[in-house]
């Protein structure tokens, strides 16, 4: 009877599942952690090199898509500026949702939020209409139901009704006339002289096969069409455009909505009914 020892248990090692291997390569991608996954590159003489390149395509491809999208904003703040924080968006904050048209929501924010942003006090409002117009820009309307052929609410009250707007329309408050400041992008050329005024806005927006257009609301109309656009009841709007602007007529408001060809649908509240 041989008295050699016994080899040490061996294992294979451990197979990755498929959404730990996603994560894995996800974090070499994002933050350039490649540990736990060196092991599995393959291919030519330095795979790590092969992934390193593949981390720069994705950066680069993405600060395109972020600069794409605030083209206004990289007028107003410069190239350099915001090709910086375009590189640190998109490691910090990268996609997660597959269509990158969606991508870039919270840029404006993580914007201001870098040394010397804080100096332009609007930057913010200005990057948030730039990307709701970007946004609208990609809507299509849908069939309006116009004032003379709104329907019967079938004895329904009006708490439990809800008005479904056109899907191409944004609400937007602002304290500054940052509409004015993207009107002199947009007209592509540079004013002799050119001041920002701070004023009370209250902005609606809208966009349907590429065309967009702003218009200026008062407090009372504009809370009543944004409340509605987040879901509201019509009552619930209305009583909230009485508390911001008591001389708010909600009846004339609601004709005034379906003048404009906002209105797409009158449901009935789920769940109320």
């Amino acid at each position: 009877m041989s008295s050699r020892p016994l080899p040490p248990f061996q294992t294979k090692p451990r197979m990755l599942g498929l959404s730990d291997l996603q994560h894995r390569v996800r974090n070499a991608m994002v933050r350039g952690e490649t540990n736990g996954i060196e092991s599995m590159l393959v291919g030519s003489r330095d795979p790590g090199r092969r992934l390193a390149i593949h981390r720069r395509h994705y950066t680069a491809s993405l600060v395109k898509a972020i600069l794409a999208r605030f083209p206004a904003t990289v007028w107003l703040v410069g190239s350099s500026l915001m090709t910086g924080a375009a590189r640190e968006f998109v490691h910090a904050q990268p996609p997660s949702r597959p269509c990158i048209a969606e991508y870039g929501e919270a840029f404006p924010a993580f914007l201001v939020s870098r040394p010397g942003m804080e100096a332009i006090a609007y930057l913010q409002q200005f990057t948030e209409l730039e990307w709701h117009l970007g946004r609208l820009a990609l809507a299509l309307d849908g069939p309006a139901i116009r004032a003379g052929a709104l329907p019967m609410l079938k004895g329904e009250a009006p708490d439990i009704c809800r008005v479904v707007l056109q899907p191409g329309v944004a609400y937007l408050q602002a304290a500054w006339a940052i509409d004015e400041l993207i009107a002199v992008y947009w007209s592509g050329r540079a004013p002799d002289r050119f001041t920002l005024q701070r004023c009370d806005l209250w902005l609606e927006l809208r966009g349907s096969r590429g065309a967009l257009s702003m218009k200026r609301l008062n407090r009372g109309d504009f809370t009543f069409r944004a409340c509605l656009a987040a879901g509201a009841s019509l009552i619930d709007a209305a009583l909230s455009a009485l508390d911001a602007d008591e001389a708010f007529d909600a009846g004339q408001a609601f004709l005034q909505l379906a003048g404009d060809g906002l209105i797409v649908a009158i449901d009935v509240v789920e769940g109320r009914a």
